[in-house]
C-alpha cells in the first residue's frame, strides 16, 4: 500500500504555468496539504505556515503542471513490432496467447511497468485507447485503492472495430451492426472502461494493402450507435480516424475526439466547433506525430516495416493535424516520449513551445473531463506537478529527465525509468 501523504511546500521555484502565452512566474512557492491539494501559489516570501509541512528548496528549478498523455497503449514498450505480429495469422495467434492465464499475467506485468514509466517521465494523467483486455482497468483500480502510486487513468479496454478492421484481433472487439456496437460498449463499461475507442478507418501499422490506412471501416450508423450508448453513460468516445471520408463520418456520428486526423475541410471544422451528437457539444482533435513520422522519414532497413506500412505512414504524416498524445506502445513510441511529441509539434507542426505545452496540460485536462481537477498550478487543483532542472519552453528535452514528479500530492523524488538507448539514438537523428 502507498504511504500516507504529508503536507509540503515547494520553495523558491519558477512556475511554468502551461498557459498558451508561455507565462513563467519567478521566485514562487507552492503549498500542498495532506489531501494532495494545492493550497498556496504565490511569492516565495509570503508562503503561509502549514503545520507539519516539509519544506523543499527548489531554487533554480522549474515547476509545471503534470503532463497528460491523451493517447496511449500499454501492451508493449515501443520496440518495433515483429511483422508477424501484425499479419492476420500472427495477430490471431497473439490474441489467443493474450487470453491464456500466462498471457494475461504478462499483460498485467507489462501494463504496470509501462504505467510507471509514463509516471516517472512526468505523465500524471493518461488515456489508454485499446489494449488486449481490461488489464489497464485493473491497474487503475489498484492505483485508486492505494496499492501503488500512479497517474490518473481513463481506460477504454479493447477498441471496437469492424471485421478485419484496425486492431483486430489483437486489441479489438468486432462489431458489424449498430446493435453489436451497443452490445460491445455495454460489455466494456461492465468491465470497468471509463472511455470508448473505435476504429473508424484502417491504420498504418497493421495495413495489409496500399491505401488501407484511412480507408473507412465502420459505418456512420454503427459509430452513431456506439456514441449514443456511451454518451448515455456519460463516457466520451475516441475515434481512430485517418482520411477525409472517415473523419467526417466519425464526427457526424458524434465522436468526442478524433485521433490522428487528416487535413481539415470547412465541414470538419464546423463539426469540431459545434457537434450536437457529441457528449459536450463539441469534438476535440488529438492527432499524433510520433507514430507516423519515423515510419515516413526512416528507411525500412531501420524501422523493419514493409513498404505498405511505410507508404501508409507517409500518407498520414503529410496530412496530420497537430495535437497531443503519443500512441505509446506502437513502433518507435516509448512510454517516456511525450517530450518528443511536444518537440515534434514545434519542429514539424508549427506550434510554439507554449502552445504545445498548453495542449499537453490544460487542454488535455479539459478534453478528458479533468479540467476542474488537474492541468494547472493553481490553488484548489490537485498537486499533479513536474519539477525539471531547466525551462522546458527553451527545449522540451529538458523534460526528458524530471528532477521530481508529484501525482495527487505523492512525491516521487528520484524518478527513474529504463530507456531504449538504441531506439532513442535513431529517433534523435530525425
Amino acid at each position: 500500500m502507498t504511504s500516507p501523504r504529508t503536507a509540503f511546500i515547494l520553495e523558491s521555484c519558477a512556475i511554468v504555468t502551461g498557459d498558451a502565452a508561455g507565462t513563467v512566474l519567478e521566485n514562487r512557492s507552492i503549498g500542498v496539504d495532506k489531501r494532495g491539494t494545492i493550497v498556496y501559489v504565490g511569492p516565495a516570501d509570503a508562503a503561509p505556515h502549514l503545520p507539519g509541512a516539509r519544506r523543499i528548496n527548489l531554487h533554480g528549478k522549474f515547476v509545471l503542471p503534470g503532463l497528460i498523455n491523451a493517447h496511449a497503449h500499454l501492451f508493449s514498450d515501443g520496440r518495433p513490432l515483429h511483422p508477424a505480429l501484425t499479419s492476420e495469422r500472427g495477430g490471431a495467434i497473439a490474441a489467443k496467447v493474450f487470453n491464456t492465464l500466462p498471457g494475461r499475467a504478462l499483460m498485467r506485468k507489462r501494463t504496470k511497468a509501462n504505467i510507471l514509466t509514463q509516471l516517472n517521465s512526468g505523465v500524471t494523467g493518461l488515456r489508454s485507447l485499446g489494449d488486449p483486455g481490461y488489464e489497464v482497468v485493473e491497474a487503475r483500480e489498484a492505483i485508486e485503492a492505494g496499492e501503488y502510486v500512479g497517474p490518473r487513468i481513463l481506460a477504454s479496454g479493447p477498441l471496437l472495430a469492424a471485421t478485419g478492421g484496425h486492431g483486430v484481433p489483437q486489441i479489438a472487439l468486432v462489431n458489424d451492426s449498430p446493435w453489436e456496437g451497443r452490445r460491445n460498449v455495454r460489455h466494456n463499461l461492465r468491465n470497468g472502461a471509463t472511455c470508448i475507442k473505435i476504429a473508424a478507418t484502417g491504420g498504418v501499422t497493421d495495413a495489409r494493402s496500399l491505401g488501407e490506412a484511412g480507408r473507412p471501416q465502420l459505418t456512420e450508423e454503427e459509430m452513431a450507435a456506439i456514441c449514443d450508448e456511451a454518451h448515455e453513460a456519460g463516457v466520451i468516445v475516441a475515434a481512430h480516424a485517418q482520411g477525409e471520408v472517415g473523419v467526417t463520418a466519425a464526427l457526424k456520428a458524434g465522436v468526442d475526439t478524433i485521433e490522428h486526423g487528416c487535413p481539415l475541410t470547412p465541414e470538419m471544422v464546423e463539426l469540431f466547433k459545434n457537434n450536437p451528437r457529441s457528449l459536450r457539444g463539441y469534438s476535440a482533435l488529438v492527432p499524433t506525430l510520433i507514430p507516423a513520422l519515423p515510419l515516413a522519414r526512416l528507411d525500412t532497413e531501420v524501422t523493419k516495416v514493409n513498404d505498405v506500412v511505410k507508404q501508409n505512414g507517409i500518407a498520414i504524416f503529410e496530412g496530420v493535424v497537430i495535437g497531443t498524445g503519443t500512441d505509446s506502445a506502437c513502433t518507435y513510441v516509448t512510454h517516456y516520449s511525450l517530450w518528443r511529441e511536444l518537440d515534434y509539434l514545434v519542429r514539424f507542426g508549427g506550434m510554439t513551445p507554449a502552445q504545445a505545452l498548453h495542449a499537453a496540460t490544460q487542454t488535455n485536462a479539459e478534453i478528458l473531463g479533468w479540467g476542474e481537477i488537474t492541468g494547472r498550478v493553481e490553488e484548489g487543483f490537485a498537486a499533479d506537478l513536474v519539477v525539471v532542472d531547466a525551462n522546458p519552453l527553451e527545449s522540451f528535452r529538458n523534460l526528458s529527465a524530471p528532477h521530481m514528479v508529484i501525482t495527487r500530492g505523492h512525491l516521487i523524488e528520484e524518478p527513474a525509468f529504463e530507456t531504449l538507448d538504441e531506439l532513442d539514438a535513431v529517433l534523435d537523428g530525425i
